[in-house]
């Protein structure tokens, strides 16, 4: 049983900060006023975290930065002047999405720990291990994950194992999601999701139901196997949320973690009334223990409309929390008044004015001792104060005063310098350097074209114009990848998550991928560790799902083994054109994937035949959104309502230069799929102009971008 676990709390605010410090946190994580990925929480201004950090420190606690949105290469500069003045101060650690951020922070402020946030999703030991390669030293797992697969990350990396145990959950996977960003311009990437999983959709035709609203997590009754799977931090949820939530959630956990402790596994039991009052404090959509003991399942689902929720605010008690301090005070005539205090270990003294001889009204014990007791809004108050005096002698209570002030400060200077660290003069590492050089300029981009289904497969294998086809790995299991042209090139795209059962059966798929395929699209970190480990000979190539927003991030993935690059899809024509995508791929047509759920859409809402296939969710304006289930894999796609189509920005992707612009189908028909070859390879490849396709269509990003 990991007996150092830390209770770590949300502080969205001053009030919730004083709140989980007072309720027995030991640890709190807040936001900045920029990268953060709760861009609508109060946040903290400059001087405020600075305050905040000297706060917790006087308390023995410890403050972790979320720094965990993806930047764009504008704003890479920025970085350093940002996390500069909190990492003088003593910042503990910063949370962290961007493999750039990460590969800045460790390059720079080499003294700052880098946890990986939940926004990177990690599902297994190879994704762990990538980012202890990379500089890590904590893992917050997807929420996804079971119990066993946490311990296995645990047990296999050994890096700290940071997991959520109360507050909301994601119905998609975090940080691989863009249903907000794509629908509404409001990107989970950049913390600020609107939420509308959290809406109602009617699934193939029946009524309209918040399906996707998952109930809040509450795992306290967990604690137990928690510790044993060797949970090192457990992390409550709620930077939005009010302070007597953060009071009472950081209580009870707090209460339960220590009863844990000194009572075992055996004599463990939550009572009925403390469960209610941790449930009751934010009554929102019901409450679950996750997927620590499950996959996914209809029991998780809310299926509640938004006016049903409640929240109900409890009085806070005085926020009063001090630090015990032991004191002496010598006052001898003729001799400076002298003051040491000490408090965890940390010694000091000073002195002060000059002890006179009293003339007419000596000093009192008592009353002495009641004005050095005067600690005010300080962090400290005496515990023990010895005082050892003289009989008639003099000296002003100002005088008393001033000392006990120097004498506070200069505890509140020695406690916090241990923490304080020197500023590396690194400014211009945030500048734009490095990243996947330009090459080759001058030439027309290949076409490569992503295929979901065999019908698509043997027309595109048919055309002469496709340089790269990229299979799915369900239809790659299927399909004979040997049917293509001369020269063709043939990717196995690998899944979007791949967690134990995904790589136990690659493990036996490996000779296959090695004898049949020219190399492979990766879409996560454990797909990219796992071939490094295998020493994989072939080519690797990187979905949009690996983010590089930035050079810095470009570079990492580069220098990882990722050949190609596949531009962000969130970035705009002008953010590319910052960035450089000549050595990389550009999608220019596709039904782009908006969420990647380990919740089953089919199992929610009547069952699940574990066979691959889809459905169609509709929300309330009639958009209609794809959900596949991959059964093999056990997660489900959902797709945007429109496909992205650039064939009107020819002359912007012209200019971008990509090395490749590539083509996503999904389930067109082999006659759709030839028309938007025909028009895509006449657009990106010729000089010919193209007629507007008569079909829905969006130009996803690439004017508009996100915020």
């Amino acid at each position: 049983m990991n007996q150092l676990t830390e209770i770590l709390a949300p502080a969205g605010s001053k009030e919730s900060l004083a709140a989980a410090v007072n309720a027995g946190a030991d640890a709190v994580y807040v936001g900045g006023n920029s990268f953060g990925a709760r861009a609508y929480a109060e946040n903290f201004t400059e001087e405020e975290l600075l305050s905040a950090i000297d706060y917790v420190h006087l308390h023995g606690r410890k403050i972790y930065l979320t720094v965990n949105t993806l930047l764009k290469e504008g704003e890479m500069p920025l970085l350093y002047d940002y996390l500069a003045p909190f990492y003088e101060r003593g910042l503990d650690a910063v949370i962290v999405q961007d493999v750039g951020v990460m590969d800045f922070v460790r390059d720079v402020f080499t003294e700052l720990p880098i946890h990986v946030s939940t926004q990177a999703t990690v599902t297994g030991a190879w994704g762990a291990e990538f980012f202890k390669e990379r500089g890590a030293s904590r893992i917050i797992p997807a929420r996804e994950l079971s119990l066993e697969e946490i311990r296995k990350i645990k047990d296999a990396s050994g890096l700290e194992i940071e997991c959520f145990v109360h507050g909301a959950l994601c119905y998609g996977y975090s940080g691989q999601c863009l249903l907000s960003s794509l629908i509404g311009g409001r990107s989970g990437n950049r913390g600020q999701c609107a939420q509308p999983c959290r809406l109602p959709y009617s699934a193939a035709g029946g009524k309209y139901r918040d399906i996707m609203s998952l109930k809040d997590l509450c795992a306290i009754d967990l604690i137990p196997d928690l510790l044993d799977a060797g949970v090192d931090s457990f992390k409550i949820e709620g930077r939005m949320k009010q302070p007597d939530y953060v009071y009472t959630a950081v209580r009870l956990y707090r209460k339960y973690l220590d009863l844990c402790r000194e009572a075992g596994k055996e004599n463990y039991r939550v009572l009925k009334s403390d469960r209610e009052a941790l449930q009751g404090i934010y009554r929102r959509r019901g409450y679950t223990d996750g997927y620590f003991k499950r996959h996914n399942g209809r029991e998780m689902i809310s299926f509640q409309r938004p006016e049903e929720m409640t929240e109900r605010q409890e009085p806070l008690p005085e926020m009063n929390l001090k630090e015990k301090i032991n004191g002496k005070l010598i006052l001898s005539k003729g001799e400076h008044a002298k003051l040491y205090i000490e408090s965890g270990g940390v010694s000091v003294s000073v002195s002060g004015g000059e002890v006179q001889e009293s003339i007419r009204s000596p000093l009192d014990e008592g009353r002495v001792r009641k004005q050095m007791k005067k600690t005010g809004n300080t962090e400290f108050a005496f515990d023990c104060l010895e005082i050892l005096m003289q009989d008639d002698i003099f000296l002003p209570m100002q005088a008393l005063n001033v000392l006990r002030r120097e004498g506070i400060l200069k505890l509140t200077e020695a406690k916090l310098a241990p923490h304080r660290r020197e500023i590396p003069d690194r400014r211009e590492a945030g500048r734009a350097e490095g990243g996947v050089k330009d090459r080759l300029l001058d030439r027309k981009p290949e076409l490569s074209v992503l295929a979901s289904e065999e019908r698509q497969l043997e027309m595109v294998f048919e055309d002469r114009r496709v340089d790269t086809v990229y299979i799915e790995s369900e239809l790659a299991l299927r399909a004979m990848a040997e049917r293509r042209q001369a020269g063709q090139k043939c990717f196995l795209a690998m899944p979007y998550v791949f967690r134990e059962s995904a790589v136990r059966m690659y493990e036996k798929l490996y000779r296959w991928i090695l004898d049949v395929f020219d190399g492979v699209l990766a879409r996560n970190w454990e797909t990219c560790q796992w071939l490094k480990e295998k020493e994989y000979p072939g080519e690797i190539r990187g979905d949009y799902n690996l983010y590089a927003y930035n050079r810095r991030s470009q570079s990492v993935l580069e220098d990882a083994g990722i050949a190609r690059l596949t531009a962000p899809v969130e970035l705009n024509y002008r953010e590319l054109s910052e960035l450089g995508v000549r050595s990389g791929s550009l999608i220019v047509y596709g039904r782009q994937p908006v969420m990647i759920s380990a919740g089953c859409i089919k199992k929610s809402t009547g069952a699940c035949g574990r066979k691959d296939g889809e459905t169609v969710l509709t929300d309330r304006k009639r958009n209609e959104f794809i959900v596949k289930n991959h059964c093999s894999y056990c997660y489900n796609v959902m797709y945007n309502c429109r496909p992205l189509l650039l064939h009107g920005r020819r002359e912007e992707v012209k200019r971008l230069g990509p090395a490749e612009v590539r083509i996503d189908f999904l389930n067109e028909t082999k006659e759709e799929a030839e028309r938007i070859l025909g028009l895509c390879g006449s657009c990106f490849l010729g000089e010919t102009a193209v007629e507007v396709p008569d079909i829905p269509y969006t130009n996803g990003h690439f004017k508009r971008g996100v915020k």
